[in-house]
Parts: C-alpha cells; structure tokens; sequence
C-alpha cells in the first residue's frame, strides 16, 4: 500500500482526540520519523500552542520568533538541522486557507528529504482536514489553542465565526479580533458559493455576555435569512425585525454586508450603521464612503438598500471597527484615517491572512497599553478577480 494512503487511512479511522498519535504512528513506520510534534497557532494568533502535551505543560513557541513560527507565517516547509545529522521539517497545516498551525517531523538526514517534502505537505493538509473535523466530538485541539482561559462572553464569540482566513483563487481573506481572550461585540462572518461571496463586518454593542446575546442573535438571524436564499437587504430587514422584537430598541448593532459576483467583482452593500471600509488601489489607499442607514434593531421594520461596489483585480479592502478607527492614544488622539492608511500601505507586501495581526500591533503601539478597552477587529480582503 502507497505510505500516503496508509497515513490518510490512519488519520480517517483514528479516534477523535488521537489524531496526533495516528499520525506520529505511521510516519514513524513509514517515514522513519525520529519525532511528530504538532502546534496550533493560539486565539490571538501570537504563540504556536502544543498538542503533544495536555493539559499544556510544554512551552508554547512565539510565531514571530521561532522557525516553527516562519512556517506558518510562510504558509510553505521549512527545514533546518537536528541533532545526529537529522533535519526537522516544519510543515503548515491549513484548510483552505485557514492557518491551524505547525507538523513538525524530525527524520533522518539525507538527499532525499527534499523529495518528501510535497508528500509531507499533504500529510499535514490532511490533518489539517481531520482536526477540523475532530473538534465536533472533542475539545482536545480548541484547548490547544488557548494561551489563558477565555471568557464566556470570547466563547461565545469564537464559536460564531467562521475561522480565521481563507483562500480561492479569486480572493483571500483574513481577519482578526482583539482582545482574543476577553472579546465583546464585534464579529465578522463569510460565507461562498460557486458565484458569490457574502461577507459581513459587525461593529457589536455593550460589555460581556449582553454584547454576545445580542452578537449571537443578529448573526443567527442573518445566517437564517442567507440560508433561506434571500438578498442581502432582506437579510438586513429581517435580522433588523429579530434584534427589535428582543430588545424593542434599547440595544442594537451595526453591520456592513458585502454580496460579491467572482465573475465580475461587483458587489451589493448594505451599510447598517457601519464598520469603516479603506481600499489600497494602485498604491494609494482611500476611504471609501457608503451610505449609512440605521443599525439593526433600533427601530421597528427599518427598510435597507442596496448599494453598488466594485471590486477591481489587485484592490486590498481593510474592515475595521470603531475599536480601531476611534481608539484614543495616550494624549487622547484618535488613530483615524491617516493612521490607518499608513499602517495599510505599511503592510502592503503580506498576505491577506497576516495583515489583520500586523495592523493590530501597529493599534497597540498608538494606545500604549496592550490590552484594550473595546473590541478591535481588523478584516482583509484581496481581490484577485477571475
């Protein structure tokens, strides 16, 4: 039997929460593998989390400093010497599009572990598959992920969205919401098909397990609405309709709905109170202006329109909530436009996926403090086109 198909049917038949045992076992067999370790990159995207160890008691690895940490940075093996002529090869284990975290495989040294690496590289998207997969019957691998405890109000946060980044040929996304561990409101969420890609930004309202109820309920009622077939703008009416028979108007939220056509790269936008929107095109970057209508649920039956967008191949969209836009520095300056832009064009050479980090550092150095005070939520999309 071919060795890839002997790890594949390991990791298929494996139970849940031994994945990692499933895995070591056979590359161990068929490899030759001295050691298998695997990482999962942490809630806010800073350390690489081991798996091998729970609870955890291994030291977690920094992503920007570690050699684990370029893997996954890179998105492509990275190799470097171990010790007794062995080499370790740091694999990235994602999703389509979305980073999980890091395989690393110590093997025996020699000319042809650089023929391994594709076939190693599949083993670890499959993992990748299956670690997915697990977490609906286990907490083994969401435990890994976690740096400190989560909140009940991050909980329930976390559990609504959709991951992290993703990736097809006619975009990239990535996003981000700070702080990982103690989160409020803010939330984004996407959704494919075959033409289409919806994309939501939500700019969430109050503190704690009230801000989550009310995140929870508007994004349930989009989603609802979605799944059921319907237009964004009745998607809108009718998360709008649920929040205001809940809360009758003492709480609401804002939302910024995308509708795009991959054939075409135009988009239908909805704009309900809403998260700001910057554009990098041909090396400028601008704001772009949306005509704002009310938040969902502040008033009863409020009709939305849609407006017009488009997307042009090599235009870099940034989302960014009020929690980065009008966050106060220690002189009481707001970060703002400028300051944003800046940051945008200063990240322009990474990849979707890693921009939301990077422009979340860029944050904490104009607050200087490292937590802070509301949700900040940084969503990028590159628009390649068709």
């Amino acid at each position: 039997m071919n060795r890839f198909v002997a790890v594949e049917r390991a990791l298929r038949t494996a139970a849940p929460h031994e994945l990692l045992d499933a895995v070591r076992r056979v590359l161990v067999e068929e490899y030759g593998a001295e050691s298998v370790e695997l990482f999962l990159a942490d809630y806010g995207l800073t350390v690489l989390q081991p798996v091998s160890v729970l609870p955890l008691t291994a030291d977690p690895l920094s992503v920007h400093n570690s050699v684990e940490g370029r893997a996954f940075g890179a998105q492509e093996p990275v190799v470097e010497p171990a010790a007794g002529g062995c080499v370790r090869v740091h694999l990235p284990v994602s999703v389509r599009g979305d980073r999980l975290g890091v395989l690393s495989v110590t093997l025996p040294g020699g000319d042809g572990v650089q023929n391994l690496l594709g076939e190693l590289a599949d083993v670890a998207e499959v993992l990748g598959h299956e670690v997915v997969v697990a977490e609906r019957d286990t907490d083994v691998y969401l435990q890994a992920r976690r740096r400190d405890r989560l909140t009940l109000a991050a909980e329930m946060q976390w559990h609504l969205l959709p991951g992290r980044s993703c990736s097809r040929p006619e975009y990239e996304l990535g996003a981000q919401l700070e702080p990982a561990y103690a989160i409020f409101g803010d939330n984004f969420d996407w959704s494919a098909t075959a033409d289409r890609l919806m994309l939501y930004v939500t700019n969430g309202m109050g503190e704690g397990i009230e801000a989550s109820l009310l995140t929870n309920l508007a994004i349930s009622a989009l989603r609802n609405a979605r799944r059921a077939g319907l237009a964004i703008d009745d998607q809108a009416a009718l998360a709008d309709q649920a929040v205001y028979a809940h809360y009758r108007g003492r709480c609401y939220l804002s939302v910024l709905m995308f509708d795009f056509d991959l054939a075409t790269g135009r988009a239908k936008v909805v704009d309900a109170g809403s998260p700001r929107l910057l554009r990098l095109r041909g090396g400028t970057v601008e704001s772009v202006a949306l005509e704002a209508q009310l938040p969902l649920g502040m008033f009863e039956e409020t009709d939305y329109v849609v407006q017009e967008f488009q997307a042009e191949p090599g235009d870099r969209l940034v989302f960014v909530s009020d929690g980065v836009y009008a966050v106060a520095g220690p002189g009481g300056e707001a970060y703002g436009d400028a300051a944003l832009a800046r940051a945008i064009q200063a990240t322009r050479l990474l990849p979707a996926a890693e921009v939301p980090r990077a422009i979340l550092r860029e944050l904490t150095g104009h607050r200087g403090r490292a937590v802070p005070e509301d949700d900040a939520l940084v969503v990028c999309l590159d628009w390649h086109g068709r």
